[in-house]
């Protein structure tokens, strides 16, 4: 091999270094995607949680809880149809029953969070208990009380 054309070793080894980290960061985005969030841990009451000790979820329940000036089932299809808007996938429940966990991915790379509802009909109006936490990580950077905060503005009047 002519001697322009040969890569030092330590060249060829951080080349190597760098193929390895990219498949390891390859095989976590697909573990991400992929990972499985079975109904039986995450479909929980929001009402009988307790918070977790990191900052990587939003829990509104008890008196912190929206109510909704409308009934309950229109509170249901509408939070039903913003979190499929979202890219929700329903793992349990029935929000029309009054309550349901949603799985919903990070578009990169697909970090899920679990998000639980149970609706409560107060009169005429709806109490909604809504916990949505994250699976993997400490901080969500917000993204779960952003979540929260859209879903209960697209059921408001």
């Amino acid at each position: 091999m002519p001697a322009a054309l040969a890569i030092p070793l330590a060249m060829r080894l951080l080349l190597l270094l760098l193929a390895a980290l990219g498949l390891a960061l390859l095989g976590a985005a697909v573990w991400f995607r992929l990972a499985p969030m079975p109904p039986q841990v995450w479909h929980v009451d929001p009402a009988g949680v307790t918070p977790p000790g990191t900052p990587n979820f939003e829990l509104r329940a008890g008196d912190g809880a929206p109510r909704i000036p409308r009934d309950m089932a229109t509170v249901a299809a509408r939070l039903a149809a913003v979190a499929e808007a979202d890219g929700g996938r329903l793992i349990a429940g029935d929000l029309a029953l009054g309550h349901a966990t949603y799985v919903v991915r990070s578009r990169l790379m697909g970090f899920p969070d679990a998000v639980s509802i149970r609706l409560h009909p107060e009169g005429e109006a709806t109490r909604v208990e809504i916990f949505s936490r994250s699976r993997f990580g400490h901080s969500d950077l917000g993204v779960n009380a952003a979540r929260v905060a859209r879903w209960i503005d697209a059921t408001t009047p």
